[in-house]
Parts: C-alpha cells; sequence; structure tokens
C-alpha cells in the first residue's frame, strides 16, 4: 500500500500571525481556503468574509456593553438641596435672652409682692404697716454638645463630589443643637432632679379651656367652623384675658400674640357672608395682636389632630412696677453656640460646640389665657 504524505496548503510562521482585512479575505478566496476556511461554495465565502471578522464565531468574553453610556450623558444641577427640618419658632413667640454663662448651673428670677391694706385713719391706733414678700423662681441650665470630626482622605474625597466636608458637619451640628434648643423651649427637659420648663408645660400656667362645640356635629374643630364660631372662639380669648388681668392687659394699648397650632392656622382664612376673612377682622379689630404658629402647639393639649390642638393668647410686655423687662415669657440662653474646642490630629482634625438653655419660664402666667380643642 502506497502512503502519499498530506499536503501542506499553507503556512505563516509564528512571528508573522496576524489579522487579516475583510478586503484581503474577499479578495483572495483561494487564499482564505488555504488557511483553512471552507465553505460550500465562493459566493458564501465571499459574503461572510465581507461580513464577519475572521474571529467573529468565538464567543464574547466581556461584558455586553451598555446601550447607553449614562455617565457620558448626565449634566449635573448646581449646589446641594439640603434636607428640610420642621421650623422652629420659640423664638419668633417669645424672643431669645442672652443671660448668664455657660457654666451657670441656674437662672433665678425674684418675685415680689408687695403686701399690706389700708385701714381707716384714727389718732390712737397703731401705725398700719406695709410689708413685701421674696420669693426665688429658679430654672435649671441644660447643656448640649456635639462635635464633628474630619479625616485627611474624607476631606480629599468629599471635595471630589463638590462637598466640603468640614462645612457640612459644622453647619450639621449647628442645626442640630439648634433643634434640640428649639425642643427644650417648647418642652422642657426632665433630667430627673432638674427645674427646666418650656412654654407648653411652665408650671405656673393656667389651665386649658376648651373652645366652644359647635360648627358641623357640634364640632369644636376650626375646620368645622364657620367664619362667626371662629371669630367667637377669638373674642371669648380676649374678653377672658381682659377680664383674668383686671384690665391690665388692653387689647387695644397692650402688643399681644396669638400663638396657635400649625394644622389650624388656615382656618383663619375662613371668610364671613361678605368677604371677610378670620385674619382680616383680627388685623382690623386688633391690630396690637400678631399671629404666629408653630407645629408644637398642633398637640398642645392632647394628641395632635385628636383635640389637642390649640392656642396661646398672651401680653407681649406689661408696664407696671416691676423692674424687670415687663415680659410675660423668658426664653433664658446663656450660650447659643460655643466652640469649646479644637483638636488636631495625625489624620484630621475634631471640634466639639455647646450649647446651653434655661428654657422658658412664665413670669407672669395670668398674662396669658389656653384654649384647645381647634383641631
Amino acid at each position: 500500500m502506497a502512503l502519499q504524505a498530506s499536503q501542506e496548503h499553507f503556512h505563516i510562521p509564528a512571528r508573522k500571525v496576524r489579522q487579516f482585512s475583510k478586503a484581503e479575505i474577499s479578495n483572495d478566496i483561494k487564499g482564505a481556503m488555504d488557511m483553512g476556511f471552507g465553505f460550500a461554495n465562493q459566493s458564501v465565502m465571499r459574503d461572510m468574509a465581507v461580513s464577519y471578522a475572521a474571529d467573529a464565531v468565538q464567543a464574547p468574553l466581556t461584558t455586553p456593553t451598555i446601550p447607553g453610556l449614562v455617565q457620558f450623558l448626565q449634566n449635573w444641577l448646581p449646589g446641594q438641596v439640603h434636607v428640610m427640618t420642621a421650623a422652629r419658632k420659640i423664638d419668633d413667640l417669645i424672643g431669645i435672652s442672652t443671660i448668664g454663662n455657660w457654666d451657670d448651673e441656674q437662672i433665678v428670677q425674684e418675685e415680689l409682692e408687695n403686701v399690706g391694706y389700708a385701714q381707716p385713719y384714727q389718732d390712737n391706733t397703731n401705725v398700719v404697716l406695709a410689708d413685701w414678700s421674696l420669693n426665688f423662681v429658679a430654672r435649671t441650665v441644660i447643656r448640649f454638645e456635639l462635635g464633628m470630626m474630619v479625616g485627611m482622605l474624607e476631606e480629599a474625597r468629599a471635595a471630589r463630589v463638590r462637598v466640603n466636608s468640614s462645612e457640612a458637619k459644622r453647619q450639621s451640628a449647628g442645626l442640630n443643637l439648634e433643634i434640640t434648643r428649639n425642643l427644650v423651649g417648647f418642652n422642657g427637659y426632665n433630667s430627673g432632679n432638674g427645674n427646666t420648663y418650656g412654654f407648653l408645660n411652665d408650671p405656673g400656667l393656667l389651665p386649658y379651656t376648651t373652645v366652644a362645640a359647635t360648627g358641623t356635629s357640634s364640632s369644636t374643630y376650626w375646620s368645622q367652623k364657620t367664619f362667626l364660631e371662629i371669630q367667637s372662639d377669638l373674642l371669648i380669648a380676649i374678653n377672658a384675658l381682659v377680664v383674668q388681668t383686671q384690665a391690665i392687659v388692653d387689647p387695644e394699648m397692650v402688643d399681644m400674640t396669638l400663638a396657635m397650632a400649625t394644622n389650624a392656622y388656615a382656618y383663619l382664612s375662613t371668610t364671613s357672608d361678605f368677604g371677610i376673612s378670620v385674619r382680616k377682622w383680627l388685623s382690623d379689630a386688633y391690630p396690637k395682636i400678631r399671629v404666629v404658629h408653630a407645629p408644637q402647639l398642633n398637640a398642645a393639649n392632647g394628641t395632635a389632630g385628636a383635640g389637642g390642638g390649640g392656642f396661646y393668647l398672651f401680653a407681649d410686655k406689661l408696664n407696671d412696677l416691676s423692674t424687670d423687662d415687663g415680659r410675660t415669657f423668658i426664653q433664658v440662653v446663656p450660650a447659643k453656640f460655643m466652640v469649646t474646642g479644637v483638636e488636631k490630629k495625625a489624620k484630621g482634625y475634631l471640634e466639639n460646640y455647646v450649647s446651653c438653655t434655661a428654657g422658658v419660664m412664665a413670669k407672669r402666667p395670668w398674662a396669658c389665657v389656653r384654649y384647645s380643642g381647634i383641631s
């Protein structure tokens, strides 16, 4: 049996191996067949050569391309939107008094009462003597702290995404200290042995009175009341304050504040049959009464939305024999924001901040009336 050596159609040295172009394959069908590409006929070879590269039949090794490369199609808006927090209204309601030092333990208000009754004069009787009684109303100073620490790598990477890490953390510390001070201003602080009260729970304040149940289904809610019914609630409160203070608070002479629940504030826009709103009537009839709403009054005397919403009506300031500032309420804040120290570390720096407050004191609780049930 004769042995015949196989014919070598083509050889390319390893050093000369390269990728062939489509043109080379389609223009040299014989050469392509010599390289090992065999087809039933040359026309198929020609069509395939034009459509595919020599290695197109292999399975893909990389992830299929995303149809739209979104990172190349983005347009970034300037700045950052900060997450909003609830409005802090304690300063709007009663102001802020920076008194004392941050290391004080208590803030004390002296309360002086005049004692004595005049008697009919007679030559032979003893002189009737006047006297005084002094009391001390104390509030405990509460200190809160919040700091921030920034590392070198953190700050460098934050800058790459257009964020000043130290500034953002410093703002966060200041904001959170203000939120805490606002909460203490409304609710006080129960530390067990402390004596820190707020606008809503000062022990000297008189009890709440529920507004009249009128409106739809005999409701107390202002959302269910007409113009005349809401007006009546306010007139009752104004009259009660005048009578309670024995005309010391004159709504035509004394600046006053109507502090009310935020969830009932919009109903001051309830109009009469003549198109006049409650708010318009109030500003015209009693121009010295300003209106301030606060979310904390939504639950002034109970649960928000379940009859707990209420309002305060009080005189801002009175001129009498007193030698103080004459205010009905005072918020004492020895230090609103104070840096206690900055520490440089090997990989960054640490800062600490302090805020201290004595809460809110009702210095003249008799110059305030409180009503609930409006929401």
